[in-house]
């Protein structure tokens, strides 16, 4: 894909999201159609995508969507037990990440990706706190496809209501700051059919030092 993927007809702008103890923006559009439908093809074919089994409570659970880690050399990524090699980056997802990059002014040597299949795929309550992405980590996460609900809640505060964002097509969410330190967040499933939705999480793992 040799085309520029972001042709705005103007400069987009991340808008804040009002959330205390925490620094989350978004924008809806940051890609539109047509260019996202023939993103999310590409996706689907390019990326090596799989059902992994994680472990939680001392018991093994398929999760319920697909997923694949892509990333640098050395950026090795370990969540319920399981340490994830990442796959080279794909041409399609390294443009992604350059055009993210120019437009948030930050740096990401990795991604997660997830595909819901349906209506039945989510992702359960969780904050993105590994220690392989330091005390603050910026991630920017991409929509392409269905839209889809992503939820917030305060791991303390019981007066902050619960934050729910239509993650639209091509729409773009950036959480930075103390945000995964103050908040939980999560996709849960749907009672209506739904069809595919493509999420891709962008990273930055803190490398170990050479010796």
């Amino acid at each position: 894909m040799t085309e520029s993927l972001g042709l705005f007809e103007q400069t987009p702008v991340l808008e804040p999201i009002p959330m205390i103890d925490a620094d989350v923006t978004f924008l809806h559009g940051f890609y539109r159609k047509p260019h996202t439908e023939r993103l999310l093809q590409a996706l689907l074919q390019e990326v090596a995508w799989r059902q992994e089994t994680i472990r939680m409570w001392d018991k093994e659970y398929l999760q319920p969507r697909l997923s694949a880690w892509y990333g640098d050399a050395g950026a090795r990524y370990t969540y319920s037990g399981t340490t994830f090699e990442p796959h080279a980056w794909t041409a399609t997802l390294f443009r992604i990440k350059e055009e993210i990059e120019a437009l948030s002014g930050h740096r990401f040597n990795s991604v997660l990706c997830n595909l819901y299949r349906n209506e039945h795929d989510s992702v359960s309550w969780h904050s993105d706190n590994e220690a392989e992405f330091g005390d603050q980590p910026v991630i920017a996460s991409l929509s392409l496809g269905e839209t889809r609900i992503f939820k917030f809640r305060h791991k303390r505060r019981k007066d902050q209501k619960c934050i729910a964002l239509e993650l639209t097509d091509g729409s773009l969410l950036i959480m930075a700051g103390a945000t995964q330190k103050h908040w939980q967040h999560a996709v849960e499933k749907e009672r209506s059919p739904c069809g595919p939705r493509i999420n891709l999480t962008f990273r930055k793992i803190v490398l170990p030092r050479a010796a």
